[in-house]
């Protein structure tokens, strides 16, 4: 059964990462200005400091990882003060901070040669999160996030960077997927901190009732879900499954199941060329016109509207 968060995250994506395996050695900086709106960053060795502009400075230790949202530039380095040795760009490309172009990436902005005293090793990562689903996520989290390693330290990163020391057929394919299970559990690991703040759909998924009802809406949007038959599904009394999920969710249930609807078809209206027709009917509404109305309801456009201006945007 479909869970809120793994629904939330179908459209999150790695772009690809950027790893230097050689020795960083102070003082060093880079300056990411990518403009994405998600990205990854943890330390497989040593330590540095994460500050994103107008933002406090994080220190990233070994096996931490920082998730950090927004399309604001951000700079790592060695100590918050060092100056960017070099700029990473969204097209991958390098430049100098005065903008000359560098001709390779990480491995040249400015690294020295090993020292067993000082050297690191970074990992980033950015991901493309599409769709109104998957903002639901950024909603979540503050500008920086950052997860402190566990006393186990944090397997994924530990296999990751056993992937990035080989070189075999397929090793893309094997980052893209351990970077998209990183996420998840740095996620997990984040909402179940004391200083987060948990949206309410991540915290109703642990509770019996109500985490209940949301995979069943999650995991079949489109059946004709009525306050009555999610608390049969629930194994709750319709009184005490309505009181319930309102008091985690901050809205009723049908409210909850409506935005969600219309989250679903926002994306398949941009995503897709199936018919207004055709996507009211895979959401949950009889026909064209119930979605629509119910559409420009809770968007303020028309589906038609809101697929031309999504596509006009490059969503």
């Amino acid at each position: 059964m479909d869970d809120a968060l793994s629904s939330l995250l179908h459209d999150v994506r790695p772009q690809g990462a950027l790893f230097d395996r050689s020795a960083i050695n102070p003082p060093w900086a880079l300056r990411f200005a990518e403009g994405t709106p998600l990205a990854l960053l943890a330390m497989v060795s040593g330590s540095a400091w994460v500050t994103p502009d107008g933002a406090a400075p994080v220190r990233l230790g070994r096996g931490d990882v920082a998730l950090l949202t927004g399309t604001e530039p951000y700079t790592v380095g060695d100590e918050p003060g060092t100056p960017p040795c070099a700029v990473v760009h969204g097209d991958g490309s390098c430049t100098t901070p005065d903008g000359r172009l560098m001709l390779s990436q990480l491995s040249m902005c400015g690294f020295g040669p090993p020292r067993e005293d000082s050297s690191g090793v970074l990992l980033k990562s950015t991901f493309q999160v599409s769709g109104s689903v998957s903002q639901r996520v950024l909603s979540a989290l503050p500008r920086i996030a950052l997860i402190p390693a566990g006393p186990d330290g944090c397997p994924a990163l530990d296999m990751i960077s056993a992937e990035i020391a080989k070189d075999a057929p397929g090793q893309q394919g094997v980052l893209d997927r351990l970077l998209d299970l990183l996420l998840v559990m740095s996620l997990r690991e984040w909402f179940e901190r004391p200083e987060a703040r948990p949206p309410g759909w991540y915290l109703a998924h642990a509770d019996p009732v109500v985490g209940r009802a949301l995979r069943l809406m999650h995991g079949d949007p489109a059946h004709a879900w009525t306050v009555a038959s999610l608390a049969v599904g629930a194994g709750a009394s319709r009184a005490r499954f309505a009181r319930r999920f309102s008091e985690l969710m901050g809205q009723s249930p049908m409210a909850y199941l409506t935005d969600w609807r219309i989250c679903l078809a926002s994306d398949l209206l941009a995503q897709t060329d199936a018919t207004v027709d055709a996507i009211s009917r895979r959401v949950g509404y009889a026909n064209a016109y119930a979605l629509s109305v119910a559409f420009k309801r809770i968007t303020g456009v028309r589906p038609g509207e809101h697929r031309t201006l999504a596509r006009a945007e490059g969503r």
